[in-house]
């Protein structure tokens, strides 16, 4: 059908299309929100990470087939790992050299050594370069940041949790005493895992920008194991020394452990020191992961 010509008639008029219904919605001069992360490192979004638990369990899995995909031995190398360094430590340290340890067979006294220091190495380790690691996640996806690295201790509890086994085993073998004070063996863990995680959110949050901390880090683990009583007793250490080496939070821990599992005198001094550094810790290490949080997409 042929419209009829009229020079005054638009086409809009002709089809009766009103013309507001054309307009292009206008955008708005801000964004109406905008995702990002808070400022406050007191909120620490406890409740963001209730929702994201499932992206925790999923993180923690994928670590750990990550690290024993195509392995023969599989998750045994949680328990070969401390048990082939108390071989080596108790060959040349315990026989050749002969280092006390305070009345204990010094396989199990060193191993129980290894056994918290093997976790607190691999999970500052882990969680020190879990930010890193996880780039193509991190500038993709939102969700709590704080998920990666809890997620990397997570996944080295499950290796502690099975070289536990192996300290029941030998603690029947050499019948070591069972005391009231294995009670203050499940705190001590968790003061070490506190210690891992206030030390790994830290490095973790230096380490996007500055890149000499994963590199440095492993030289620096070390360095802090032959600094801590791990194959040597406390008593080793010179009296006019003692003070300064308490200040070492992983001293204090170690010998509390040591003497939750075999019955001995607490050093309340040390491991009240420790727990106070390691709360300091995390309260600083919280506050400087939150407030650089919202640069880590920028920077990683």
């Amino acid at each position: 059908m042929d419209w009829p010509v009229d020079k005054s008639t638009t086409l809009l008029e002709r089809a009766e299309i009103p013309e507001k219904s054309l307009r292009v919605p206008q955008l708005p001069d801000e964004p109406v929100s905008v995702v990002e992360a808070s400022g406050a490192w007191v909120t620490a979004n406890l409740s963001d990470l209730w929702m994201y638990r499932e992206l925790l369990y999923f993180l923690t899995w994928r670590d750990l087939k990550v690290r024993y995909k195509q392995t023969v031995l599989g998750m045994a190398w949680a328990l070969l790992q401390p048990l082939l360094m108390t071989m080596i430590f108790t060959i040349f340290l315990g026989r050749v050299v002969q280092v006390p340890s305070d009345n204990i067979p010094y396989p199990l006294f060193v191993y129980a050594g290894l056994l918290l220091w093997t976790f607190f190495s691999g999970a500052v380790t882990a969680t020190g370069n879990s930010l890193v690691g996880n780039a193509p996640l991190i500038t993709k996806v939102y969700f709590p940041r704080l998920i990666i690295p809890i997620a990397a201790i997570t996944a080295r509890l499950v290796d502690l949790g099975i070289a536990f086994l192996i300290l029941a085993g030998m603690m029947i073998y050499y019948r070591a005493a069972l005391t009231m004070q294995l009670l203050m063996v499940p705190p001590l863990v968790l003061l070490m895992v506190l210690l891992a995680l206030g030390f790994g959110l830290w490095t973790s949050a230096v380490n996007v920008k500055y890149r000499d901390v994963g590199i440095a880090l492993p030289v620096l683990i070390q360095l802090w194991m032959f600094a801590s009583p791990v194959v040597y007793p406390l008593s080793l250490v010179p009296q006019r020394w003692q003070l300064a080496y308490s200040l070492n939070p992983v001293a204090g821990i170690l010998e509390g452990f040591r003497s939750a599992l075999f019955g001995k005198a607490f050093n309340w001094p040390t491991i009240i020191l420790a727990a106070i550094f390691t709360l300091l810790l995390l309260v600083y290490a919280t506050y400087a992961f939150r407030n650089r949080e919202r640069v880590f997409a920028d920077l990683i």
